[in-house]
């Protein structure tokens, strides 16, 4: 259900994923999609007094949240290409800049799909250069009545697959 905002948590301030290179990343997340680079921190000690190396940086939306990278070399890691379905990174633009950054994906020769029509969005998809799913989404006319968990039988959904995976 609908909420009247009084659920303790604000919005988000960050979500955190690592990276093989801050720079490739940064390369990818400023220059390429426009996120400004925000801030670095530098980690040379973990909280357990361990002496470490590791980069934290941010990169700041338009309404204040960041995606954020963990350079972290030596702690083990496998990157890959990562599934859609696995994990992704949806971001919200407007309409015409989606667009703009489809052909602008395309011309820099960036692993770039869509526009897929989900019914109350329009996505299009890019993979970074660490392995990650990053779509950029634009909402339809349609979208605040199809995210209304009032009238949209969400959770009568929910419990009819459950019903039939256990079934």
């Amino acid at each position: 259900m609908k909420t009247d905002g009084h659920t303790g948590i604000r919005g988000l301030h960050h979500t955190a994923y690592r990276c093989r290179d801050s720079e490739e990343t940064r390369r990818f997340y400023e220059d390429f999609l426009g996120l400004p680079l925000a801030t670095t921190l530098e980690i040379g000690e973990t909280k357990t007094g361990r002496s470490c190396l590791y980069l934290h940086t941010f990169y700041e939306m338009d309404d204040g949240s960041y995606l954020a990278f963990f350079e972290a070399p030596e702690m083990p890691y496998t990157f890959h290409d990562w599934h859609d379905f696995d994990l992704h990174i949806a971001l919200e633009v407007e309409h015409d800049h989606m667009m703009a950054m489809l052909e602008k994906g395309r011309a820099a020769g960036i692993e770039t799909r869509g526009v897929a029509d989900h019914g109350f969005i329009h996505s299009i998809y890019f993979r970074d250069p660490n392995g990650y799913v990053v779509e950029l989404t634009t909402k339809q006319p349609n979208h605040d009545e199809a995210t209304d968990n009032t009238r949209n039988g969400a959770r009568d959904k929910l419990d009819a697959w459950t019903r039939a995976k256990s079934a």
